[in-house]
């Protein structure tokens, strides 16, 4: 291969990890500050049920500690993430077609006093948990990721820590009695990762406009403190 396709190839393995890590981050944001608004709910049902709270706390922590990972991933990098928004997000779409509704707009008061509602923001949840825990064991094997050492490295964490996420909500629908995600809502689910596979990805992927972040997505969240996190980033980067 010639000193340019090489300088090609290289190039497009750049921009595809870039995509996946920008697409990635985008969700852990939104996977931590969205479950901000869960652990609201929940105290507020159930202020008796410690063991559910910090459950979900736990999962709460993971899903920022992977934000900080990739954040990370790209600063020793130089770089900045794609300008990806709430298209690219698993738990935006999933809610916006079941809830008729952005996260940010969902009614707490509601899913605090409504068992349906609460029922299945759950199961939305475990699925979406579910589906990510398939697609980082795909990943995993894609020779593109392969060929980024830190990359695999932060997977690997996630692919570690990601069956826990979905057991606070999966145990709260076994103990209350609750049904198992219906057909339908699996269905969703495929169409949302089918939908980012083969048509958001490709587009992002192919457009030449596609800007950068100027900022991080936490540049407004609240200071947060863990040694948890550094150790964390220090293990994967």
């Amino acid at each position: 291969m010639t000193a340019p396709l090489l300088k090609l190839h290289d190039g497009l393995r750049r921009r595809y990890i870039d995509l996946i890590g920008s697409i990635y981050i985008y969700n852990e944001h939104r996977g931590y500050t969205a479950i901000d608004r869960v652990l609201d709910v929940v105290r507020a049902r159930f202020p008796h049920d410690g063991a559910l709270a910090a459950a979900i706390e736990r999962h709460r922590a993971d899903e920022r500690k992977h934000y900080v990972m990739f954040r990370r991933w790209f600063e020793l990098r130089g770089i900045m993430p794609f300008a990806v928004d709430r298209t690219c997000g698993h738990i935006d779409r999933f809610v916006e077609i079941l809830f008729r509704s952005t996260i940010d707009g969902l009614d707490t008061q509601a899913l605090i006093e409504r068992d349906d509602l609460f029922e299945k923001l759950c199961r939305v949840i475990s699925l979406t948990e579910r589906r990510g825990y398939r697609q980082v064991e795909i990943l995993l094997r894609h020779p593109v990721i392969r060929g980024d050492p830190v990359l695999m490295k932060i997977f690997r964490i996630i692919e570690r820590d990601e069956p826990s996420h979905w057991a606070p909500y999966d145990g709260w629908l076994r103990a209350n009695g609750k049904r198992n995600d219906t057909w339908w809502e699996r269905a969703i689910d495929r169409f949302i990762h089918s939908e980012l596979l083969f048509l958001k990805l490709p587009i992002l992927f192919l457009s030449p406009r596609l800007r950068r972040r100027t900022d991080w997505a936490d540049a407004h969240d609240q200071p947060e403190m863990s040694s948890n996190l550094s150790s964390a980033c220090a293990a994967a980067c």
